[in-house]
């Protein structure tokens, strides 16, 4: 088998040390040190840089991207606000507008080297389907570089909203891949058997009890590991032995936990005065009862976050401090949320790095997850399926290297 892409002196994340890594016809052909070379088309020198098989968005909106560029200001800065200004602009949404602003995220997803990508996108009487037709076709153009599933989620409710159920149905029967929603308002069975991301709790209310129903939903039907549950803003403000209770519930309902560091940081506790809620969910405790814990971007440039790049180093930089995770074995974990973690609850088969396996691999500059974090360190190169998608020029000097300083 000819060897097409060398990656010599790596280090593999979750291994010690360095290896070589042989690619051929798209996949990981060899690892380990002195890889042979000779038939190599291209061979790159990590010098030492950290890799990983690629980063996982396990919570995004799609749809909802980019929508800043054309919408009001959010002058409460709340999260009905944000959902009212967008009342409007759904009414004259297209398909190809809402593809096109859907591909250029994709687009520097891409560039960060997220290979893994779950969206939600807003199905309701005002968007209708268009929303989802626009993802379907955003997803068709990335279907060579990325996998991405959508998740169908009723923001505006389905018992609130007549006419949302059918039009859930109708997205599902198109393609739409994951059922979404809001626990209490989702009445409906699991007629595609499909997995279920839903937005739980995203309030700072101490008495939202929906986290736990959905536990014992999942446990009464066997949903184990197959639900999803993101935000859950309230967990942040229940009193200790019912945070404890439920996060235990989770773990034996096998629940996946998404956090939305940026942009709960952003909406949660604005009308509080202080002590403020901050409305993160409590990461620390579930990731020590055993429960999946990843973190993913949520909004990019909408009426809910005027930020994002949908870099996950970005996201990971703010978790670390959202959820005061500092200690090198809680950086080291951050890591695993962006990428083991993500993938797990994507139920991304073979997610790593091995002979046999899909050639997907991001090498960063940087040496460790601190620095990477800490840097938000560049991609130095990207390969996705043994092809080389996208290359980083470094500067000269290394970010804290005191001899590249200047002179005072």
């Amino acid at each position: 088998m000819t060897q097409e892409i060398l990656v010599k002196n790596v280090a593999l994340w979750g291994t010690e040390g360095l290896c070589d890594l042989g690619i051929a016809n798209g996949y990981f052909v060899s690892i380990g040190q002195n890889a042979a070379s000779s038939n190599a088309g291209l061979t790159l020198d990590a010098d030492g840089r950290m890799a990983v098989p690629g980063f996982v968005e396990p919570h995004i909106h799609l749809d909802k991207a980019l929508i800043s560029e054309r919408a009001p200001v959010n002058i409460s800065g709340t999260l009905t606000e944000a959902i009212e200004i967008l009342w409007n602009i759904k009414r004259n949404y297209t398909v190809d507008e809402i593809a096109d602003r859907a591909s250029r995220v994709l687009e520097r997803a891409l560039e960060s080297g997220i290979f893994r990508l779950r969206t939600h996108v807003d199905v309701d009487p005002i968007g209708g389907t268009r929303p989802a037709e626009g993802l379907i076709r955003a997803r068709e153009r990335f279907c060579d570089l990325m996998d991405i599933q959508i998740v169908a989620f009723p923001q505006e409710g389905i018992v609130k909203s007549p006419g949302t159920e059918a039009l859930m149905r109708e997205v599902m029967k198109s393609g739409v891949d994951v059922v979404g929603g809001m626990p209490f308002n989702e009445t409906s069975p699991r007629k595609f058997d499909a997995d279920i991301d839903m937005h739980v709790d995203e309030t700072d209310d101490p008495m939202a009890r929906t986290l736990e129903v959905l536990a014992e939903l999942t446990i009464a039907n066997g949903w184990q590991g197959r639900v999803t549950a993101g935000h859950t803003c309230a967990l942040a403000s229940y009193p200790r032995d019912y945070a404890d209770h439920v996060i235990g519930r989770l773990r034996q309902a096998n629940v996946n936990m998404i956090a939305n560091p940026a942009t709960n940081l952003m909406l949660q506790g604005r009308l509080d005065d202080y002590p403020k809620r901050r409305g993160v969910t409590q990461v620390k405790e579930l990731l020590a009862a055993g429960v999946n814990v990843a973190c993913g971007q949520d909004c990019v440039h909408d009426t809910f976050y005027p930020f994002g790049q949908n870099d996950p180093l970005e996201i990971a930089f703010l978790l670390c401090h959202a959820s005061q995770m500092s200690q090198p074995a809680e950086i080291l974990t951050v890591m695993d949320m962006v990428t083991n973690n993500g993938a797990k609850a994507l139920r991304v088969p073979d997610f790593r790095v091995a002979v046999g396996a899909a050639a997907d691999l991001v090498v960063l500059d940087a040496r460790d997850a601190r620095e990477a974090f800490a840097t938000r360190a560049p991609r130095r190169w990207v390969i996705r399926r043994g092809k080389l998608i996208a290359e980083a020029k470094l500067e000269m000097h290394r970010y804290f290297d005191v001899q590249a300083m200047p002179a005072t």
